[in-house]
């Protein structure tokens, strides 16, 4: 697997939800914050006001824009700037609220705007480090002509949304998991922070830092030393060490330690695999030598971090 596929299977937990929601003018909705979430809205039909999670300047939206916010942070939108944000929240992880807020939609008579609006579980016992380097706040305005799977995904989910039909309840959260991929792809590539030199939107765009990386999580049980990963990223040692620490910001083996471990500990909760078995896919030659490690990572011996789980 690709670093950004890892990272999203690693930190995704749960069912994503979603909604189709109509909302009559005048309207306005708070959405508040929620740690351990990510929620997004796109929107369909219409326009709308963006308040952003800082209370910022508001922003307008417009057809295909999707918004994502990848922290949790609390936000508002409205049809107007000056329509007050109604209370209580509405939680984007809350089937309830979600059917609510389109039950009251549907019971007026102008012509709505429409969203899709949803959210994701997130572990932050796994939150890897890439995400840290996320704003608060993705905007992706609607480009004609660009983006052209992110479109096509949010197409495909509107129609599921609109007309329900056989298989759309494995079809819609399948759905969901490819916009997340899309959106996250969609901001590395086109982030600013490429051009920075430091932190994972520089990392994933720089060939040789990137090539070391999808090395380590495509075989991180493969026993790895620096001057391998730099023959893999095609770099003098010394050379390929200074520029994985100011991208990545950690040095190459102690990230190489931390995916091993964040890999295990997904393995202890998710599987029922032997602990030498997962010594083994981790890189570690015994079960001694990887409890010790995973011990000194979580605080906590590998067996009881699965019973705990």
């Amino acid at each position: 697997m690709d670093v950004l596929s890892d990272v999203i299977a690693i930190m995704r937990t749960g069912r994503p939800r979603s909604a189709r929601v109509e909302w009559h003018a005048p309207w306005g909705q708070r959405f508040p914050s929620a740690h351990g979430s990510a929620g997004f809205h796109v929107i369909l039909r219409g326009s709308c006001w963006l308040t952003p999670p800082d209370g910022g300047e508001v922003t307008e939206l417009g057809v295909g824009d999707v918004i994502f916010f990848p922290h949790g942070h609390g936000y508002g939108l409205a049809d107007s700037p000056a329509t007050p944000l109604a209370e209580p929240p509405c939680d984007p992880l809350d089937d309830a609220a979600l059917y609510a807020a389109d039950s009251v939609g549907h019971a007026r008579h102008t012509t709505p705007a429409i969203t899709l609006c949803g959210g994701y579980q997130l572990d932050p016992a796994r939150a890897h480090p890439l995400l840290h380097d996320l704003p608060d706040l993705i905007h992706l305005p609607a480009r004609p002509g660009q983006r052209a799977e992110l479109s096509a995904t949010v197409e495909l989910l509107a129609a599921e949304a609109e007309r329900p039909r056989l298989g759309t309840d494995t079809l819609v959260p399948a759905l969901l998991e490819t916009l997340l991929h899309y959106i996250l792809r969609a901001w590395f590539e086109e982030s600013p922070e490429r051009e920075v030199g430091a932190g994972w939107a520089a990392a994933l765009a720089d060939p040789a830092v990137s090539a070391a990386l999808h090395a380590v999580h495509r075989e991180p049980d493969r026993p790895w030393t620096v001057a391998i990963l730099a023959a893999e990223a095609g770099l003098s040692r010394a050379g390929f060490a200074r520029r994985f620490t100011a991208t990545v910001g950690q040095p190459p083996l102690a990230y190489l330690t931390w995916w091993r471990m964040t890999t295990a500990a997904r393995l202890l909760r998710g599987t029922d695999l032997p602990l030498g078995q997962i010594a083994a896919k981790t890189g570690y030659t015994s079960e001694f030598a990887f409890a010790h490690a995973f011990k000194r990572e979580y605080g906590t011996a590998p067996g009881r971090y699965r019973r705990l789980g």
